[in-house]
């Protein structure tokens, strides 16, 4: 009955063809970038220990506080959770594998991740990212590397307008002193925050800088920024990967008032942002957390990473009119009738064999359809040839190749036989 129709939950949703196939080009992009720069991909599960999270992220954050799917096992009664975002997961394994005993390790992944937020376009319960986390380097060169990474991306994808904020948040003991500098100034204008800014005062003031509300932006303007706290070390990590993108003609802004929103970020921060995605106009962001995998308890090691959500590129991408290729068969083959489907299977399975995509005519239960009905799914399909298997070729031992897309092309015959040896014939570029 309509009404015990099942749908998918909200904000969790199908990708459908044809843009699963989109989906499809874009991983395959990233895995090649990924190969150039010598990162390996690592799987994590989706679920992992609550814990790992609240330490992780921070309690006083509004992933932990408001949009983790987190449960109790009815079994043991372990604390688990959905994850919500990716780093913390590859940090905890590689604590537990003792990935960084022979030195550091670069790591990419692609999956799915879940928040309990109010759906929106591009912002999803069930949302999915890309990232890579560079796991036991601590200069500024790996920095620069992962930024830098991206920037190809975005010329890969032929997306021009995204702009590069950077910042540098420095280490802990300087952020201290940047906290109580901070509560100090918004202590005085208190009666100026917003209920969210006077909850975060104490717990999170670096989180105020973000604020979105127009009333607060003077006074967050006129905030101590944490660049003036910066010792001489944090200060000659920040100025070394400036000077390595300067050197590479990447063009950024220092903003003081990035400061990303997990708790376990240090020294480097950045986003990729653009103007075509409204209010949330970050597609991709990241910087360095040293100090994370002493939280999730393994030795110190450096880090630095970045996740990108796979809805708002491919969002960005139709917004600019950007058709990515949709995979098309080399061929199509037509089967007139029952007699000629053992022939037709076995030739279409040593051409798929070769490398050949061959799209079967797939009949109904005693429907074969008409030669035009099959000439007429071929060219649908965009294959650039029909292998036609008609009783007079079958009795040749022949099968007619047909070119579909170059009306100069002549029909030719070939041998049953030996479809693997002309199979090269058939191999056509995939054009978007």
């Amino acid at each position: 009955m309509a009404e015990n129709k099942l749908v998918a939950v909200k904000g969790m949703n199908d990708i459908l063809p044809p843009d699963s196939a989109r989906w499809d080009w874009f991983e395959e992009t990233v895995r090649a970038l990924m190969r150039r720069y010598g990162y390996l991909g690592i799987r994590t599960p989706i679920v992992e220990p609550t814990p790992l999270f609240v330490r992780s992220l921070g309690e006083v954050t509004d992933i932990v506080e408001k949009e983790m799917y987190s449960f109790t096992d009815a079994m043991n009664g372990d604390a688990l959770t959905l994850r919500p975002e990716g780093t913390a997961g590859v940090v905890r394994a590689a604590v537990e594998h003792s990935m960084l005993y022979d030195g550091g390790k670069r790591l990419y992944y692609i999956g799915p991740m879940f928040r309990h937020e109010r759906p929106q376009r591009g912002r999803y319960r069930q949302f999915h990212q890309v990232g890579v986390e560079a796991l036991g380097f601590a200069g500024p060169d790996v920095d620069a590397e992962v930024i830098l990474m991206c920037r190809t991306l975005w010329r890969e994808l032929g997306l021009a307008d995204v702009r590069l904020d950077i910042n540098c948040l420095g280490h802990s003991d300087e952020r201290k002193v940047h906290r109580a500098a901070l509560i100090a100034h918004f202590e005085a204008h208190r009666e100026l925050l917003d209920a969210e800014a006077q909850r975060r005062l104490h717990s999170n003031p670096l989180r105020i800088l973000d604020t979105k509300n127009p009333a607060m932006q003077a006074l967050v303007e006129a905030a101590p920024k944490l660049m003036e706290y910066l010792g001489e070390e944090s200060l000659r990590h920040f100025d070394a990967l400036r000077a390595v993108l300067d050197a590479a003609g990447q063009p950024y802004r220092v903003n003081h008032r990035l400061v990303r929103g997990m708790d376990y970020y240090g020294l480097t921060v950045f986003e990729w942002v653009t103007d075509r995605l409204g209010a949330q106009g970050t597609v991709c962001g990241g910087g360095r957390y040293d100090g994370l995998a002493e939280l999730v308890g393994g030795k110190p090691a450096p880090g630095i990473g970045w996740g990108m959500g796979i809805e708002r590129v491919l969002d960005l991408l139709a917004q600019g009119g950007a058709q990515p290729p949709l995979p098309r068969p080399d061929a199509y083959a037509v089967v007139p009738a029952p007699e000629a489907l053992p022939a037709a299977m076995q030739v279409a399975e040593a051409l798929r064999a070769a490398g050949i995509a061959v799209l079967m005519h797939a009949a109904g239960r005693d429907v074969w359809g008409s030669m035009k009905s099959q000439f007429k799914k071929a060219h649908a399909s965009g294959a650039a040839h029909a292998l036609i298997f008609g009783a007079d070729e079958l009795a040749r031992g022949e099968v007619a190749v047909k070119p579909l897309r170059d009306s100069q092309a002549a029909q030719v015959s070939r041998n049953l036989a030996e479809a693997s040896a002309w199979a090269h014939e058939l191999r056509t570029p995939q054009q978007p």
